[in-house]
């Protein structure tokens, strides 16, 4: 596979700390007994859901957008999203004051849209099935002079994601600890690149692991060949937030060195993880949000006496489907 240039560093994801402190939150690191007893092993979870915007994805999107320089900020920024990365550019967009377009499938949960719109946004629906929604992204950027903001497959927002794995090993550090096994949910790719570069710069010997949902499990299949691997179906998942049809070409140049390995968690355990979240830690956590959850509470990732981290990417999920997922 051709690696394409401008991959992020380490040092990047460290710069990218440095403009994120005091924007971004730092997320907590929670346990539970039972988890533990569950899994056999010392079981951390990274609360992304605490996150601003209720996910990870403020983290990139804050660092790209104030990467642009003020004089080119005026025509603002476009994105193209499900939902959470609407929410970060968003959000990235209000703080810096710059105009923003999001892009998003007519069938994305009814809280991310309204959400999305209420950090002053402006929302232009597509259809999943039928329209090329980079093209909508890339024709509304170009007419508009403004900056297309990818969901991943960006140097800056990748190493911006990446900051949630620093604090991962700072926060265990601090404990006495180094983490044996971190399992990252993905669906572009970007938060595990990123967390990839940032643990294994720091603790060599860890061992990371991509879960995503069934039937959409795109890097699992490409870890396992040694190229990008596309999936057969659009949609047809409660993890809306994890239907990227394949990896993208900066993301999976990292992972195939750094992670190499894929899970998989069906909708029902799936479901399960969303409903032990609630119950056991009073989290509120979107299906994707806990497919490593999943990974971990079904002995997908194998984590006996190991000090294992499972990242609880967010927790945007429309009232409706989490009352059902947790009755």
């Amino acid at each position: 596979m051709e690696v394409p240039g401008s991959l992020p560093t380490a040092a990047d994801v460290e710069a990218a700390a440095r403009r994120l402190a005091g924007v971004a939150l730092h997320t907590p690191l929670l346990t539970s007994a039972a988890l533990d007893a569950m899994t056999g092993g010392r079981v951390f979870l990274k609360a992304e859901t605490l996150q601003h915007t209720g996910s990870f994805k403020f983290r990139g999107a804050y660092n790209r957008l104030s990467a642009i320089p003020p004089g080119e900020r005026k025509g603002g920024v476009v994105a193209f999203s499900s939902g959470n990365h609407a929410q970060g550019v968003a959000a990235a967009a209000r703080l810096l004051g710059m105009p923003c377009v999001i892009v998003m499938p007519h069938d994305a949960p009814r809280a991310k849209r309204e959400r999305t719109a209420a950090f002053g946004a402006e929302l232009v629906f597509y259809d999943r099935a039928r329209d090329d929604r980079e093209a909508i992204a890339g024709e509304i950027a170009a007419r508009r002079g403004a900056v297309l903001v990818p969901p991943y497959d960006d140097a800056l927002i990748i190493a911006g994601q990446g900051t949630a794995g620093l604090e991962i090993v700072d926060d265990l550090k601090a404990m006495g600890l180094v983490p044996d096994v971190v399992v990252v949910t993905a669906s572009g790719g970007g938060l595990t690149a990123g967390i990839a570069l940032a643990i294994h710069a720091r603790v060599p010997t860890v061992k990371l692991y991509t879960a995503e949902p069934l039937g959409f499990d795109d890097h699992a299949r490409s870890f396992r060949s040694g190229q990008r691997e596309q999936n057969a179906e659009l949609s047809g998942t409660i993890c809306d937030s994890l239907m990227a049809r394949m990896p993208g070409k900066l993301t999976f140049a990292i992972n195939r060195s750094l992670v190499g390995a894929g899970v998989v968690a069906s909708d029902d355990e799936v479901a399960a993880a969303v409903a032990f979240a609630f119950s056991e830690l009073k989290l509120v956590v979107e299906p994707g949000g806990a497919v490593a959850l999943a990974a971990l509470m079904t002995g997908k990732v194998d984590v006996t006496g190991k000090i294992a981290v499972a990242v609880l990417s967010g927790g945007n999920v429309d009232p409706e489907l989490f009352s059902r997922l947790v009755a």
